[in-house]
């Protein structure tokens, strides 16, 4: 938004250049015209027209505002001519600028001294460019490394599947108490390949700056409550409790099912991360228009270089992509989008 209103401030300063140029330069040759006409040369050529013919000379005389009018405007289709050329020529050049800045990126833009304004904002949108393309290129390759990682990943717990599966059906006389083991394991298993499957999809599937998003007045205390609940079964898995401090409603303008998938994205975190027989805080504050919610886990601190890349996509810190509750590292990347997607909605109506 930001760069519009500069190149519209720059494109209106162009335009009114252009008309003071074409106002003064036609006003000088107008005057050094008639300066010559009526000044130095005025006799002369009145004595001229009237040796050729004294009606045209009576004629010219008696017609002079007209002819005034013409040469003025054929002076001034002159000087507009040669102003608008310039003007053209310096779109010219800045166009062969982008152009060069699309191919070459790395290559300074150098225009002109008199487009020394335009020439700061190529380069700065040329460093933008690298750095949109070389994190771009990042994100791709560490996407690349992700899923060729996790095709891997896949064949360790399908193995054992089909591994277990093939015992129980090739053993006819396997004990019952085998049978529940193997079973077990496999199930295990073959969950962890449901795990790593719905992986794949959130990564293919991973682009929320367009989404669009239905608002709907909805229960913020109630959905986080819904949450929880769901979540039991993890929570009970690793003997954690869970502490909710908030208010008994919270109504908000938002998308439920993105929301939905936020919270509970930093639910799953917040378990994840914990240490075993600990407790979970969740604190939700309303103040005004805004409502602040707090996660709060006893697990391993996270370096602070590391903590600044946590909301990154495909980042992972705990750099361990083998861990059993071992994430895309896409949980905390779509939270931020979603958030973010409601405050420019949000903000775009205000």
């Amino acid at each position: 938004m930001n760069n519009v209103k500069e190149f519209n401030s720059i494109k209106n300063g162009i335009a009114l250049k252009s008309i003071l140029e074409i106002t003064l330069y036609t006003f000088i040759c107008m005057c050094i015209v008639f300066f010559l006409v009526d000044g130095i040369f005025n006799d002369t050529i009145a004595e001229i027209i009237n040796d050729v013919d004294s009606y045209i000379y009576y004629r010219v005389v008696e017609q002079k505002p007209a002819i005034i009018s013409i040469i003025s405007l054929f002076i001034m289709l002159i000087v507009s001519f040669f102003v608008i050329r310039k003007t053209m020529n310096s779109l010219t050049i800045i166009t062969s600028a982008i152009n060069e800045i699309i191919k070459n990126p790395e290559n300074k833009v150098e225009l002109p001294t008199s487009l020394a304004i335009i020439e700061n904002k190529l380069n700065n949108i040329r460093i933008d460019l690298i750095k949109s393309r070389d994190e771009a290129k990042e994100a791709e390759n560490k996407k690349n490394d992700l899923i060729m990682y996790m095709a891997h990943d896949l064949k360790t717990p399908l193995t054992s599947v089909i591994g277990y599966l093939s015992l129980l059906n090739e053993e006819k006389q396997i004990s019952k108490e085998m049978q529940e083991k193997y079973t077990k394991i496999a199930l295990k298993k073959a969950q962890r390949v449901e795990e790593l499957t719905n992986q794949f999809f959130e990564i293919t599937r991973y682009n929320l700056h367009d989404m669009p998003i239905s608002k709907n007045k909805i229960d913020l205390s109630f959905l986080l409550d819904q949450l929880l609940e769901e979540s039991y079964p993890m929570l009970q898995e690793k003997a954690l409790e869970y502490k909710v401090i908030k208010p008994e409603h919270v109504y908000f303008m938002g998308d439920g099912d993105k929301l939905a998938r936020a919270f509970g994205n930093l639910i799953k975190n917040a378990i994840n991360y914990s240490y075993e027989n600990t407790q979970i805080e969740i604190i939700m504050e309303q103040e005004a228009e805004k409502i602040n919610i707090t996660f709060k886990n006893k697990g391993e601190e996270i370096p602070k270089y590391k903590l600044e890349k946590i909301f990154e996509k495909f980042y992972r810190a705990d750099d361990s992509r083998t861990s059993a509750n071992g994430g895309a590292g896409l949980g905390l990347a779509i939270t931020k989008e979603i958030i973010e997607l409601h405050n420019r909605q949000n903000s775009s109506k205000k």
